[in-house]
């Protein structure tokens, strides 16, 4: 079955995250997040016939997203931080706007034989990219006790990580842990039950943002998108936890994942980003009623500022 928009994911904030890229008919336009297409095909609907659009998705299912012909948009199998060397590829030298939506898709979570969820016994792999790389079990098996405690502390931000960490290395040590139930089993006794499931979510978060290298993709992304936009193009992002949220928030108030601030001799901020919506958006009641996981979804949007 051909997947839709609607089938693999909802898209989340639609019209406000389209909106804020100030869509101009002739444009070229990137979303890094293609997943189902929602977005893409809002912008597309939005562009003229001389408009272009990226999509860039690097795991395989998303190609089966793209239904019919557009001789205006190009689809990207590829990961989001390679932004800049295949928009040099494609010869181009900046873009109009950039639409990101950090979320993982409804179809992965669904999916369950990728071990994203623990609402399945599956394979512990968790990889968007299915072709290359580590798995969530190798992340489990070979990291250290040091290393897997850094991972749940950073990443899911888990007070018992060190707990955690332990009871992994102990169970390990008499089995590899290959699968989403072995994993449970193994920190079953960590959490208290009251707050189980949130701390699992957690602990799944943690592997697959390790397993992926979510943080360093959307840095570089990020700073790529900085010098790809022309002046007046709009970067369009919507974050859903607050490892990601910090760095979106910091690339579009100081130009840097750091929040490192510069000041010119004036005085004044220097960045090469101006914020669109001091106030961050949220989804509507509406939304949230359709949507349950929105909930968490934060959308920012920034200006390209001219150079001086």
């Amino acid at each position: 079955m051909i997947k839709t928009a609607e089938t693999y994911h909802v898209s989340v904030l639609l019209n406000e995250s389209v909106g804020g890229l100030d869509i101009q008919p002739g444009g070229i336009y990137v979303d890094v997040t293609f997943g189902g297409g929602g977005h893409s095909r809002e912008i597309l609907r939005r562009l003229g016939p001389d408009g272009h659009l990226y999509g860039f998705d690097q795991d395989a299912d998303a190609e089966q997203n793209l239904a019919g012909t557009d001789s205006r948009f190009t689809f990207v199998r590829s990961n989001f931080r390679y932004l800049k060397q295949w928009m040099r590829y494609y010869g181009v030298d900046q873009i109009d706007g950039l639409l990101a939506d950090l979320g993982v898709s409804s179809h992965h979570f669904d999916d369950a034989g990728r071990g994203f969820s623990f609402r399945y016994d599956s394979p512990l792999d968790m990889r968007m990219n299915a072709r290359a790389g580590r798995t969530a079990a190798d992340v489990v098996n070979e990291a250290s006790e040091q290393q897997l405690a850094d991972i749940f502390y950073l990443y899911g931000e888990l007070k018992q990580a060190r707990r955690v960490a332990s009871a992994i290395v102990k169970a390990r040590a008499a089995r590899p842990i290959a699968t989403t139930a072995q994993l449970l089993e193994a920190t079953d006794a960590i959490f208290a039950r009251e707050r189980e499931k949130k701390e699992v979510t957690k602990m799944f978060q943690a592997l697959r943002i390790e397993v992926n290298h979510e943080m360093e993709a959307l840095r570089e992304m990020l700073a790529a998108s900085c010098q790809l936009l022309r002046p007046g193009g709009r970067l369009s992002v919507i974050t859903y936890h607050s490892l990601e949220d910090r760095i979106v928030k910091n690339v579009m108030r100081a130009g840097n994942a750091e929040g490192k601030v510069e000041q010119d001799f004036y005085g004044r901020l220097k960045s090469p980003l101006h914020l669109i919506n001091n106030r961050v958006i949220t989804p509507s009641a509406e939304e949230l009623e359709a949507n349950p996981r929105s909930r968490s979804a934060k959308l920012r949007i920034a200006e390209k500022q001219a150079d001086d």
